[in-house]
């Protein structure tokens, strides 16, 4: 659909209402009547000739073409709003730039390590978007946007480069292991097994728990109940807690085995290839600003020293 034909309001009114699952809470945070609100909607109804929504007597529930729909409406608000801002914000002699990334990834391989460069590289200002959306990329002279991805390449209409490959291996608590000793993959079918399934529209061919089984020679044996979470910091606080193991990502539990809060209770044995990686994502013309290229050099060499470092990691 052409962008000068676009029905702005109805999408904003159509947002709001997939966020709240409410036509009438939806009208008071835009400052409207629910009747507007719904004429909007089915406006915008008409024009797809889809349901975007179930109605009932409690409120509204997205279809799925509905919440197909209200991710890729909400990510085009949200880039419209951070565009306005970064404008509105504009100071001279500083560069901007907004870094998206994983939120599990940002947490638990990123900042750690982005401080020091942070410290020594004032005149860049940098803002982290945990999320798994993939924003389209953009650089101009004073501010840019980047994004770090982990998925199966290539990523289309972009260009990247890559950071590093992964593999997954099982990782537990020591506090786990004093008690109930892991000697061999088998002894894994005993235990509680946490899994994440986090929302990313490049998740088919991810290695699950059985694959890992499979590869240690297990096929076919009956698993222990997973238990699911959608973020690995969160699977984290009960693995570090002793109460089982996660397939952990070697990247995002690198530093917490380096310390030993975790432990990989078969050392570099039984690690299962990822065909998944970590990559910067970045506009495919033009030239980044000089903070962004600095930016950009520091992150390559800190993925460069980090493979190097750490033992299992596959080559780029």
């Amino acid at each position: 659909m052409k962008i000068e034909r676009l029905p702005l309001n109805g999408l904003r009114a159509f947002a709001e209402s997939a966020r709240e699952g409410s036509f009438k809470v939806a009208a008071d945070r835009l400052g409207v009547t629910p009747g507007a609100v719904s004429r909007q909607i089915k406006q915008l109804e008409e024009r797809l000739a889809v349901a975007l929504f179930e109605r009932h007597a409690n409120g509204v529930r997205a279809t799925a073409a509905g919440r197909r729909l209200a991710e890729d409406v909400d990510a085009g608000l949200a880039r419209i709003a951070a565009g306005m801002e970064a404008i509105a914000n504009i100071t001279p002699d500083v560069t901007r730039l907004l870094l998206s990334a994983p939120p599990s990834f940002t947490q638990l391989w990123l900042l750690p390590r982005l401080a020091d460069f942070e410290l020594h590289h004032r005149q860049l200002e940098i803002s982290i978007d945990a999320s798994q959306a993939l924003s389209e990329p953009s650089w101009h002279d004073t501010d840019a946007r980047l994004a770090l991805r982990y998925g199966r390449p290539p990523w289309p209409g972009v260009s990247t480069l890559p950071l590093f490959g992964d593999v997954l291996v099982p990782v537990c608590s020591p506090a786990l292991l004093e008690h109930s000793p892991i000697e061999q993959p088998r002894d894994l079918l005993a235990h509680t097994l946490f899994d994440v399934c986090w929302s990313t529209p490049r998740r088919d061919g991810f290695p699950s728990w059985r694959d890992w089984f499979a590869a240690a020679g297990l096929a076919g044996e009956a698993l222990p109940t997973l238990r699911h979470y959608s973020l690995y910091g969160l699977a984290l606080d009960q693995v570090i807690a002793g109460r089982g193991l996660i397939l952990a990502s070697l990247p995002v539990v690198a530093d917490r085995l380096t310390s030993g809060v975790l432990t990989c209770p078969f050392g570099d044995q039984w690690m299962l290839p990822s065909p998944f990686r970590y990559e910067l994502v970045m506009p495919d013309n033009g030239t980044p600003p000089e903070g962004i290229r600095e930016f950009i050099d520091w992150l390559i060499d800190e993925a460069h020293y980090f493979s190097k470092a750490t033992p299992g990691m596959p080559e780029r």
